[in-house]
């Protein structure tokens, strides 16, 4: 699905401009804040077949169509909302948003 892209400062704007700071705007989604979502930070992907999956076993490399460096996508219920860089967080893996995703959709 394309999409156009807006870097965190347009988006930072865009909230300061639609009140999306401590006015109306935020109270009125208050409601919705408590909702879970589930993210996925997306490395790469591949695709093989049954018989190839079968072989694989401990230690087994299985190459993905990104490169190192290359952003990872971002998604928010199966949606891409951003692509991100892997950081480390105390000794935990974490993902920095570089570049939110406007979607063209709309409802």
């Amino acid at each position: 699905m394309a999409g156009k892209t807006m870097d965190l400062s347009e988006l930072e704007e865009a909230l300061e401009e639609g009140g999306g700071g401590q006015a109306t705007g935020t109270r009125e989604l208050g409601a919705i804040y408590d909702i879970p979502v589930q993210v996925q930070a997306v490395l790469g992907k591949a695709t093989m077949q049954v018989s190839q999956l079968l072989k694989l076993g401990r230690g087994a490399v299985v190459e993905l169509d990104r490169k190192v460096g290359e952003a990872i996508d971002i998604y928010v219920n199966n949606r891409l909302v951003a692509r991100g860089e892997v950081v480390i967080v105390d000794e935990r893996l974490g993902v920095t948003m570089t570049e939110i995703i406007k979607s063209d959709r709309q409802q």
